[in-house]
């Protein structure tokens, strides 16, 4: 294994390159990327705090219902998206609890309180919707008067793929495997145990830094993301080092992850933006925690840089498109509307999501979008099914 001389070791194959004097980090406890660890794992599926413990029974047993007849489509489609696909309950791309808007067309909820969010790929009414769910998942309790519902017109969620070339690379720029488009890092990472307690590692989202399941331990990852001119060897920032698998066949998924094992002189923990066309620097901390409806929040991502947002959905269950007719099923996740236009677009897939606050707690790491919503895996589940610690 090559080492440093700050401690850190670097990925096989390769030397490291000089890092500017003021970006020089303390990361003399890092070691470079090496053969000696291709072990995939799945995504933990321990229980966090409940961010919905207020929400009715009711209103969360029929989210259930719901969640149940999604997986089932999927499981019956084999993972592909039918010709039909948008016809009656398959209009219907993901649920979650959300607040009500007022009586309308698009909402039969109170302003403020506990509604049932439905994300449909194609506009439609509240009644269409619930009649469509009655009838095709039977899901009868849906059809009262009683329950409040928001229509949120997102079309197919899409798996989010994402310009310039910056090093050291810092949170928020366009990265990828060499057989990507691109992503963006999220932020930087470190494992729980030996020996990868001894790799600095850049967090993103599988589909980003694995190829959505195709790729394999020690697969090159570049900074700028192919799409954006980044090559093998010269661009080369990190190797694949581990991946949660996703699956396509009607299991659930509650996270979009994966970590690539960098050289230490090419990364950097700040989070970018630009301000008047130039680089600018910021921190996030590394202490998680739970999000909240109405929660403000941000995120550095490679298409939109830095924008603002506001969580308006929790507990998401959402078909995703993965393309070539992969439609993977996700639950627990995180609903965010832009304050002020989108929050995300493509390209932003891999950012980290923190609170819009001094303090700038991680919440979730972006992955997928549709419409106006940008979808999130919780933070919380993500270092637990990768077996990190953010090193921010």
């Amino acid at each position: 294994m090559i080492g440093n001389e700050n401690g850190f070791s670097a990925p096989p194959g390769s030397s490291g390159r000089g890092q500017s004097a003021d970006d020089e980090e303390a990361v003399g406890q890092f070691s470079v990327p090496g053969e000696d660890d291709n072990t995939i794992e799945s995504a933990s599926v321990a229980d966090v705090s409940d961010a919905l413990s207020g929400v009715s029974m009711e209103l969360l047993e029929i989210k259930r219902s719901i969640e149940d007849g999604m997986r089932q489509s999927i499981a019956q489609a084999g993972g592909a998206r039918a010709a039909d696909a948008f016809s009656d309950s398959g209009n219907i791309q993901g649920v979650s609890i959300g607040l009500g808007e007022g009586a309308s067309d698009s909402s039969s909820g109170e302003p403020g309180l506990p509604a049932l969010t439905l994300y449909v790929a194609e506009p439609t009414s509240v009644d269409r919707a619930k009649a469509a769910i009655v009838g095709a998942m039977g899901v009868r309790a849906v059809a009262s008067d009683k329950v409040p519902v928001n229509i949120v017109v997102t079309g197919v969620i899409d798996a989010q793929p994402h310009r310039f070339r910056l090093r050291p690379a810092p949170g928020g720029v366009s990265v990828g495997h060499f057989r990507i488009t691109a992503g963006t890092i999220g932020c930087l990472a470190v494992g729980r145990s030996a020996p990868r307690n001894s790799r600095l590692m850049i967090l993103s989202n599988n589909h980003v830094l694995a190829n959505s399941n195709g790729g394999v331990f020690n697969d090159c990852i570049v900074q700028p993301g192919p799409i954006d001119g980044g090559r093998c060897p010269q661009d080369q920032v990190a190797v694949l080092e581990r991946f949660v698998p996703i699956n396509f066949s009607g299991g659930v998924n509650f996270v979009d992850c994966a970590t690539g094992w960098a050289w230490p002189d090419r990364v950097r923990p700040e989070l970018v933006y630009l301000s008047g066309g130039v680089p600018a620097y910021f921190r996030i901390s590394n202490a998680l925690v739970a999000p909240a409806l109405g929660m403000m929040v941000g995120k550095s991502g490679r298409t939109t840089q830095l924008t603002q947002g506001r969580i308006t959905g929790l507990g998401a269950t959402i078909n995703v498109n993965y393309g070539g007719g992969r439609i993977a099923l996700f639950q627990d996740q995180i609903a965010i509307t832009g304050v002020s236009g989108a929050f995300s677009a493509g390209g932003d897939s891999g950012s980290s999501i923190w609170t819009w606050s001094q303090q700038r707690n991680p919440v979730g790491l972006l992955f997928a979008g549709g419409g106006n919503i940008t979808f999130a895996n919780q933070m919380r589940r993500v270092v637990v099914a990768l077996d990190i610690n953010l090193y921010t």
